[in-house]
């Protein structure tokens, strides 16, 4: 924390510690790290890595309705909402009928097949990179480890790998 050290900071002001040991903040900034790196692998697709995991969980459960797919990637409906717009917009997801007219399912559609079609491969590069980054012994630590910060939350955390 060189940044906190340059400036006036008296090492007992307690927003010291704050700076250097906040654990939401340490995990955002790793989050964003490694969501660039895919994002810039994923860009010759046309999509974002959020948009990437949106569509695989829609792809492997067929249709899925918003809440699902909300609790499955334990995001809020008002978050998932505004990601899922973009892939409606572009046609890469559908709304589907649902037998029950409270119901909103979303279906993958034949672009959004072919975009991930596309994004595979460019999502192999990425998961490759960081795994090689990472080395693999490390690798698979921080999965565990972070599937045991994700069982710390008191709103739950997702209910699948995907």
């Amino acid at each position: 924390m060189r940044a906190y050290t340059l400036c006036l900071v008296k090492p007992s002001d307690p927003y010291l510690r704050v700076a250097k040991e906040c654990t939401a903040a340490k995990l955002r900034r790793a989050s964003r790290a490694v969501s660039n790196a895919f994002d810039d692998r994923l860009a010759p697709a046309g999509i974002r890595s959020t948009q990437f995991g949106l569509l695989v969980a829609v792809r492997l459960a067929g249709e899925m309705s918003l809440t699902a797919l909300a609790s499955r990637l334990a995001l809020d409906r008002t978050t998932l909402t505004r990601n899922l717009k973009p892939l409606l917009r572009e046609k890469l997801l559908r709304r589907a009928p649902s037998q029950d007219r409270r119901v909103r399912l979303l279906a993958l559609t034949a672009a959004g097949e072919r975009v991930m079609a596309l994004a595979l491969p460019l999502w192999e590069e990425a998961q490759q990179s960081v795994v090689e980054g990472l080395g693999p012994t490390h690798w698979n630590r921080l999965v565990e480890e972070l599937a045991a910060v994700e069982a710390v939350s008191p709103s739950g955390a997702a209910t699948s790998e995907v």
